[in-house]
């Protein structure tokens, strides 16, 4: 870990005491596996509205190098790499890059995970860059942002997701999840949130160009669905070149 990084050591012990239980369906990381499928979903529809991609495939990202940052024990870079993608992951906290690459070799998967924060990934280049809920957990979101740009190549795509900040956010992620135990408490500060206008204007400050926000809503009868409304939390995706 070099001086100039972004994460907040608080934060990453917090997440790697979750690392036993992170594939675990009905544990502690049960919300984030109801998120996954619409999260992919999204994901998807991004990809093959950059760079035209024939929605028939099974291998979108064959050929393309993705980065997954704040990836905890891979739930994200798994589906990435059945996508086709060489894919690599990167999180704060060494207990969930253990479980991480031990559910890769039972998954018979090639996944690079390490442990550390975006600044270590000097001059390396990744056609996709995702950081999915992170931000609101890192110490400077503007330094953060910029180092997952710094990481993207030419004509690469960096999609983000994020709480909003508003009543609802607070009351649904704080107050209703983490009091009843859905989400493990201590998981947020409410005051770290980003609105979108603020991430927008982070990520244009980095150099990008924002073409698409999408909100997250979620409902016990449904669970999370991908739609208009961002009151709650909201997809951002960002374009180089």
């Amino acid at each position: 870990m070099t001086a100039a990084t972004t994460i907040d050591p608080q934060e990453a012990a917090h997440f790697g005491k979750l690392a036993r239980d992170w594939w675990d369906a009905k544990g502690s990381s049960a919300m984030l596996h109801k998120l996954n499928p619409p999260r992919l979903g999204y994901i998807r529809q991004q990809l093959d509205a950059h760079w035209g991609g024939d929605m028939a495939s099974y291998t979108p990202l064959a050929g393309r190098k993705a980065l997954d940052v704040g990836c905890g024990a891979g739930l994200l870079c798994e589906p990435l790499a059945r996508l086709g993608a060489e894919v690599t992951g990167i999180d704060a906290a060494a207990e969930n890059i253990g479980v991480a690459r031990a559910h890769a070799v039972q998954s018979g998967l090639t996944i690079d995970y390490r442990t550390g924060s975006v600044e270590l990934l000097g001059g390396e280049r990744f056609d996709l860059v995702t950081s999915m809920e992170v931000i609101e957990h890192v110490t400077d979101p503007a330094a953060f942002v910029a180092g997952l740009a710094g990481a993207l190549a030419e004509r690469g795509m960096m999609i983000l997701s994020t709480p909003n900040r508003t009543a609802l956010s607070r009351l649904a992620m704080i107050t209703v999840g983490e009091g009843s135990g859905m989400i493990p408490k201590g998981t947020h500060d409410w005051s770290k949130f980003l609105t979108p206008d603020e991430l927008t204007a982070l990520v244009e400050a980095a150099g990008l160009t924002v073409v698409d926000v999408r909100g997250l809503t979620f409902s016990p009868g449904k669970g999370f669905a991908v739609g208009d409304d961002t009151k709650l939390d909201y997809f951002l995706t960002a374009v180089r070149g």
